[in-house]
C-alpha cells in the first residue's frame, strides 16, 4: 500500500517523520518495521519530505524480514559485548534465512556461551530500547569507535570513499556503525534465534586474522521461527554428506580434498543420473563428444579463460610447455567445429560431453558433493544460425521443465543473469544476447527476474533456482548465449545459403549441472530415500525364517528376471530387525515371505516409510514395481 501526503498534513522545514505520513493515509502500522521513502528503505523515524511517497515495510515481508534480521545482528552483538566486556564487533550482514556478526575475542564461544548470549538478548528485548539513528562527521566516527577500543570498526571508516554519509545506531548503551534501517525499538525483536558458531577472516582474506562468526536467524512471529528451526532440524538428518556415509554412497579423503570417491551404490546412482541424461540427447539430437582433460595453456588464452578464471585452474609444466587441466569444456568444442568447414545445412550442431572438469576451489568452500574440485557436469554446446536461437532456446526451456519435473522440484524461479564487470565482448554483442534470451523466455510465457551483472564473462544466461523439499533454492540448470566471444576468439565460421561466411552462435547449457552437485542435492531432496527407477537396491525380500529361504530366492530370482533390482535377506535375525534394516538402508520395497506368501505363492509389501499392505501375488507385485521404473513414476 502507498501513502501519499495529504493536503492537511502539517509540513515544516525540517519534514515530517516516515511514520506519520504513513499514519495520516490511514495506514495500519500493525506488523510494520521500517517504510520505503520513494522506493528506498529508511526507519520509520526517518525525517523526510511531506511530498514524498512513502510504503509501509511489513514484518513478514522480503525487506521486512531484511530489517528484523539486521536490527536482530545489533541485538546479538549488545549482547555480547555485555557477556563477555572487550569483545570487539566487525561486520554483522544479513544473510539468507538469517544474518551473522563476526567478533574478535580471544577465548572461542561454546554452546554454553550462546545460551548466555541469548538470555542475555532476551534481556535487552524487554527493555524495549528506542532505536536511534545519529549522522556524524568521518572524524566523529573514528575518535568514538578509538575510544572503544574497537579497532576494526575504524578500520571500516577509514576504507569508506570520501564524502559517504556516516550513521550510526544507538540501541541502550551500545553504538554500531551502520546504514540501517533498523526496528523502532529493540521490543519488536521477539522471534530471534542463534543457530551456531564458526571461524571466519576478517574480510574473508585468509591472509587476515581469524574471527569468530555467530550465527542467528529472525522471523516475524515465533510460529514462523519455530517452522523455520523445524526446517534445520529436518536439513540435518537429509545432511547429505551424513546419509552418503550411511547409505555407503561415497566417501571423501584427504588424500584428494574435494574430490569424492563414490563406493558401488554412489557409482550406480550417479551412473543412472548420466544414463538418464543420455536418452534425452537421443530425443533432443545431441552428440557426444570426448575431449583432453590436459590442454596446453594457448588455448585458455585463446579463449579468456586463463585471464578471466586462472585463478581457479590446474597447471602443470611438461618438456618446457605449460598445461592446464580443463575447467570447463567450452574451448575443446570449439576445436571440434574448427576441424573442418562448416555448412549452414549442418546446424544447428550440438556437443554433448560428460569429461572430467577440475577447478581449485579454496580449501574453505568445499562442501560434500556440491561444492567440490573434480566433477562431470551434462555439458554441452548448441553452434547455430542466429535464426534458430529462439528454436533452440524453446527446445531448452521445454527440456528443463521435464527434467525437474521428473526429479519431483516442482516449483523454480527463474533470473536472466547480465554482464559482469568482469567480462569479453563488445556492447552490441551483450545487448543483442540478452535481448534474445529475453524474447525466448518472453516467448515461453516464462516469468523472470533479472539479475544484474551475474552472466558469465563471455555472455548472458538464464539461471534457475529449483526449490527442495525444505524450500531452499538451488541453482541449477544454466543456458549461456555466446553471442560472438568464443565464436570470434576461435575464428568459427559456417557457410551461409547466398556462399557468404558467417559466425555461428554458440549456446553453453548444462541441465542437472554438475553430476556431483546434483546427486548431493538429490540426496536431501529425497532424504535418501531415491525414487525406485533411481534406487540401487528397489526391492529387499526378506525371509521369515530358514525353512522360507528357498521361496524367497525364488521370488528374487523372478524379480532379477523382469529387471528389478532385487536382494534376498535369509539371515538368522528376527523379522522386526531385518524390517527395520531395510527402512534405514532406505529400500523403496520390502516384501515378506512366510509359510502363507509360499503356500499361496504370494508376497506381503510394504513400501518404505509405510505399513505393511496385503499379500499379493509375485506377478502383480513385479508389475507395481515396474510401474515405478520410469523417471518420474516412482
Amino acid at each position: 500500500m502507498e501513502a501519499e501526503r495529504r493536503e492537511e498534513n502539517p509540513s515544516d522545514a525540517a519534514g515530517v517523520a516516515a511514520v506519520e505520513l504513513l499514519k495520516s493515509a490511514g495506514v495500519d502500522l500493525k506488523g510494520v518495521v521500517a517504510a520505503k521513502v520513494d522506493g528506498k528503505p529508511v526507519d520509520l523515524s526517518r525525517s523526510v519530505s511531506p511530498d514524498a511517497t512513502v510504503e509501509p515495510i511489513h514484518a513478514d515481508s522480503e525487506d521486512g524480514l531484511e530489517v528484523l534480521r539486521h536490527s536482530s545482528a545489533h541485538l546479538m552483538a549488545q549482547a555480547v559485548q555485555r557477556v563477555f566486556p572487550g569483545t570487539q564487533v566487525t561486520i554483522g550482514p544479513v544473510i539468507d534465512s538469517g544474518f551473522f556478526y563476526d567478533f574478535a575475542r580471544d577465548e572461542p564461544f561454546t554452546p554454553e556461551d550462546l545460551e548466555k548470549i541469548q538470555k542475555e538478548m532476551k534481556k535487552i528485548v524487554k527493555s524495549n530500547f528506542k532505536v536511534e539513528r545519529e549522522v556524524v562527521t568521518r572524524q566523529e566516527a573514528v575518535d568514538l569507535f578509538s575510544s572503544m577500543g574497537e579497532a576494526y570498526k575504524v578500520e571500516i571508516i577509514e576504507g569508506l570513499p570520501e564524502g559517504e554519509e556516516i550513521a550510526l545506531y544507538r540501541q541502550g548503551e551500545f553504538v554500531d556503525l551502520c546504514r540501517g534501517p533498523h526496528v523502532p525499538t529493540t521490543g519488536r525483536l521477539k522471534a530471534v534465534k542463534l543457530t551456531g558458531i564458526a571461524g571466519a577472516y576478517w574480510r574473508g582474506d585468509e591472509n587476515n586474522e581469524m574471527l569468530q562468526r555467530i550465527y542467528g536467524t529472525a522471523f516475524a512471529d515465533k510460529q514462523q521461527l519455530e517452522e523455520h528451526l523445524a526446517r534445520i532440524e529436518e536439513a540435518k538428518k537429509r545432511d547429505h554428506r551424513k546419509l552418503g556415509q550411511e547409505l555407503d554412497l561415497f566417501t571423501f579423503d584427504q588424500s584428494a580434498p574435494g574430490s569424492p570417491f563414490f563406493h558401488p551404490k554412489g557409482a550406480f546412482v550417479y551412473n543412472q543420473l548420466v544414463g538418464y541424461v543420455r536418452r534425452l540427447y537421443e530425443e533432443y539430437g545431441y552428440d557426444e563428444v570426448i575431449t583432453p582433460q590436459v590442454m596446453d595453456v594457448d588455448l585458455w588464452h585463446k579463449s579468456g579463460h586463463y585471464e578471466n578464471y586462472k585463478d581457479n585452474m590446474y597447471f602443470s609444466q611438461l618438456e618446457e610447455r605449460e598445461f592446464a587441466v580443463k575447467p570447463m569444456n567450452c574451448p575443446s568444442h570449439c576445436m571440434i567445429y574448427s576441424s573442418r568447414k562448416r555448412s549452414y545445412r549442418e546446424l544447428p550442431i550440438r556437443y554433448a560431453d560428460f569429461g572430467r572438469l577440475h577447478r581449485a576451489e579454496r580449501s574453505g568452500t568445499l562442501h560434500g558433493l556440491t561444492r567440490v574440485r573434480s566433477f562431470a557436469q551434462d555439458d554441452a554446446h548448441i553452434f547455430c544460425t542466429p535464426e534458430q536461437i529462439g528454436d533452440e532456446i524453446s527446445s531448452l526451456l521445454r527440456m528443463i521443465e521435464r527434467v525437474y519435473s521428473d526429479f519431483g522440484f516442482d516449483e523454480r524461479k527463474v533470473y536472466l543473469s547480465t554482464r559482469p564487470e568482469k567480462s569479453i565482448g563488445s556492447d552490441d554483442m551483450w545487448e543483442k544476447a540478452e535481448a534474445a534470451l529475453a524474447d525466448a523466455m518472453n516467448g515461453a510465457g516464462m516469468e523472470f527476474e533479472i539479475n544484474a551483472g551475474d552472466g558469465a564473462f563471455y555472455g548472458p544466461k538464464i539461471d534457475f533456482v529449483f526449490f527442495d523439499a525444505l524450500k531452499r533454492g538451488w541453482q541449477l540448470a544454466t543456458i549461456q548465449l555466446d553471442f560472438g566471444a568464443l565464436p570470434e576468439r576461435f575464428d568459427l565460421k559456417y557457410v551461409r545459403a547466398d556462399g557468404v561466411e558467417a559466425r555461428p552462435v554458440m549456446i553453453h547449457r548444462a541441465i542437472l549441472g554438475a553430476i556431483e552437485r546434483f546427486m548431493g542435492i538429490l540426496i536431501e531432496h529425497c532424504g535418501g530415500a531415491f525414487p525406485t527407477w533411481l534406487a540401487p537396491e528397489q526391492v529387499r525380500v526378506l525371509s521369515l525364517t530358514e525353512r522360507h529361504e528357498e521361496y524367497g530366492a525364488t521370488v528374487r530370482d523372478r524379480l532379477r528376471a523382469a529387471g528389478i533390482r532385487a536382494e534376498l535377506d535369509d539371515r538368522n535375525e528376527k523379522l522386526g530387525y531385518k524390517i527395520r534394516e531395510a527402512q534405514v538402508a532406505k529400500i523403496p520395497f520390502a516384501v515378506i515371505v512366510g509359510d502363507d506368501e509360499m503356500k499361496n505363492g504370494t508376497v506381503s509389501p510394504r513400501r518404505h516409510g509405510g505399513q505393511g499392505g496385503d499379500a499379493i501375488s509375485v506377478d502383480d507385485f513385479v508389475q507395481e514395481v515396474l510401474a515405478e521404473t520410469t523417471p518420474g513414476k516412482g
